[in-house]
């Protein structure tokens, strides 16, 4: 937990997304040489594993396409990685190809490769990256990176729900007309509700895995976020998201802090992957209208970090203003003279006595 006065350790790397290499590193041979190529020992038991820990997978190999595809439908693998990069590009642009369909920082990626000139180059274009030889690839599951404090059930479908991502996106790629009119046919329905036990892992994940869409950066434990359920100066909020390919998971987290005459926003955060659904602004107007309701101010905390710029204009658009900086803390102030409706090609869930489904 990170206060005003206190600075935190850097966290350990949390490595969100793991891409392979083919040749002599997913399988023994090479393709194009040798046809028959049977898995390195131990490989599938190590993708699997990571695969329900909610790491996400993918390839980057230089290889041809559809040979390498057919490998990988004979080892039953194929549908363990997520926009694989099969082709004769430098491998770094391969990564960087795969992180942009993603939306996933490169500081959370693995790279594994058994060719050390091809380590180094991806090392040299992608410095934050971790590159890993093909030799460590069975001990993968061992590592603090690739260990989560807690496997949830959004873990165990985080690959599913980035394949419905992938649908969404192909959709919305084929769609002509404006981009409400696309929201609209999504049929999504945004949940806000008070984080029950049961969230708290979850809760606790995105803190860690939540970089871009994270208003101040701070983390917490399951035991400090339990606290702050109970605590009757403090709200902690949970916030989901379905739609017509099925559910987002949980994607968002609020922790108010509620005193007499105002509340702050300690923390407000969304998952990357609903980054372009607008549900940041929708948060942020529900909790404009509460404080509004209530009578108090709403106040929220900033802390830039490099990547959460649009977190910052999220909460300019909302009518936020800032007003005082202390270092890297910026302070900001609601503006609730007029709070605007939900958008109106989303349905908005909240709980029962603050404000009822919009």
């Amino acid at each position: 937990m990170t206060t005003d006065d206190t600075v935190e350790a850097k966290p350990a790397r949390t490595v969100k997304c793991v891409v392979w290499d083919l040749d002599h590193t997913l399988w023994q041979g090479v393709l194009l040489e040798d046809g028959d190529v049977p898995l390195r020992p131990g490989v599938r038991e190590v993708i699997e594993e990571l695969d329900r820990r909610g790491i996400l997978q993918s390839v980057a190999s230089r290889n041809d396409g559809e040979a390498a595809t057919r490998a990988l439908e004979r080892h039953a693998l194929l549908d363990y990685f997520l926009y694989p990069q099969i082709n004769w590009n430098a491998k770094s642009s391969s990564v960087r190809e795969i992180a942009a369909a993603l939306n996933l920082g490169l500081d959370a990626f693995a790279f594994v490769d058994d060719d050390p000139f091809e380590r180094g180059e991806v090392a040299h274009e992608i410095p934050e990256l971790l590159v890993l030889d093909a030799a460590e690839a069975t001990g993968l599951p061992q590592r603090t990176e690739f260990t989560p404090r807690f496997v949830t059930d959004d873990s165990a479908k985080r690959r599913a729900m980035y394949r419905a991502d992938q649908v969404r996106g192909e959709v919305e790629r084929e769609y002509t007309g404006p981009k409400e009119e696309f929201l609209a046919t999504l049929d999504m329905t945004f949940t806000i509700a008070p984080a029950a036990e049961e969230d708290l892992r979850r809760a606790e994940e995105l803190t860690v895995r939540t970089n871009q869409l994270n208003t101040t950066g701070y983390t917490y434990s399951y035991e400090e976020l339990d606290a702050f359920r109970k605590s009757p100066d403090h709200e902690l909020l949970v916030a989901r998201l379905t739609d017509r390919y099925g559910p987002y998971g949980t994607i968002g987290l609020v922790l108010i802090e509620r005193g007499s005459d105002t509340w702050e926003i300690k923390l407000l955060l969304m998952s990357c992957r609903v980054m372009s659904r607008g549900v940041g602004g929708v948060l942020i107007t529900y909790l404009r209208q509460r404080a509004k309701d209530a009578g108090v101010r709403l106040v929220a905390e900033f802390v830039p970090n490099g990547r959460n710029r649009m977190m910052f204009v999220t909460y300019k658009f909302s009518q936020f203003r800032e007003t005082g900086r202390d270092g890297n803390l910026v302070r900001l102030e609601a503006d609730l003279t007029e709070v605007p409706p939900f958008p109106a090609y989303m349905k908005v869930s909240v709980p029962a006595g603050t404000g009822g489904d919009r």
